[in-house]
């Protein structure tokens, strides 16, 4: 469970080829390194899969970074050695009423929101239909090169919001780069309201659309499953 507070968002390229990785291997090899994310965007195609419901604590705040943090590339640094255990799920995954998770096939070296943003207006749309508020306390995240050794305020991360990996206290993240957050747009949230039940539905469709369609948009798995079931991509809808 969740602890109270502000609901937060945390934004981290996976530094991987959007163009070669889809979403729902990159899912597949977090799941398997204990490294859940809630979900996993590939912004390219537009597809995301969502491993852990939002109500439940992601384990990727303080993990290795990258999707191959075994290797000497991106993420190797970070927490846990190249070649040992991974570290145990970090006190700040549960920090927030939502502590939510987005892990993007991306590269930290080269900003995402650069490029296609295929499934954005409906992602920032569910998100906001949790309450999440769409602003980011600690602004513009610091550019990869830099981030390593930026500030990280509480003060800001208490706030709640959304965030990038190197804006989360305690977390020796360089990523997701120098997204601009400016480019990510607004969330629709006429369109994406808050249904009944445990969660909404992951869908910036209007709620008049039939049940078959909604309960199709919505994959969850238990991160204690070996494998992940992908979410159908938003920007066909």
């Amino acid at each position: 469970m969740l602890r109270g507070g502000a609901p937060r968002v945390v934004w981290q390229a996976l530094g991987a080829d959007p163009r070669q990785i889809p979403a729902g291997s990159a899912a597949q090899r977090l799941s398997q390194d204990g490294r859940a994310p809630h979900l996993v965007w590939n912004p390219l195609s537009g597809d995301i899969v969502q491993l852990i419901p939002v109500v439940r604590a992601g384990c990727f705040i303080g993990s290795p970074e990258g999707l191959d943090y075994r290797s000497a590339g991106f993420g190797a640094g970070a927490a846990g050695a190249a070649d040992g255990p991974l570290p145990s799920c970090d006190p700040a995954n549960r920090q927030g009423r939502l502590c939510v998770q987005i892990s993007v096939v991306a590269w930290a070296s080269e900003p995402f929101t650069d490029g296609p943003l295929h499934g954005a207006e409906a992602l920032l749309g569910w998100l906001a239909s949790w309450g999440v508020p769409f602003h980011w306390p600690a602004g513009r995240p610091t550019p990869f090169t830099l981030a390593r050794t930026a500030e990280r305020r509480r003060a800001q991360w208490a706030m709640g919001g959304h965030f990038g990996a190197s804006q989360v206290p305690g977390w020796d993240a360089a990523g997701p780069g120098h997204i601009d957050p400016a480019l990510l747009g607004a969330p629709s949230t006429a369109h994406c309201p808050v249904m009944a039940g445990r969660r909404p539905t992951l869908t910036a469709a209007p709620a008049s659309i039939g049940r078959p369609r909604r309960m199709a948009l919505e994959a969850v798995i238990s991160p204690d499953l070996d494998e992940v079931t992908p979410v159908a991509s938003l920007a066909q809808y």
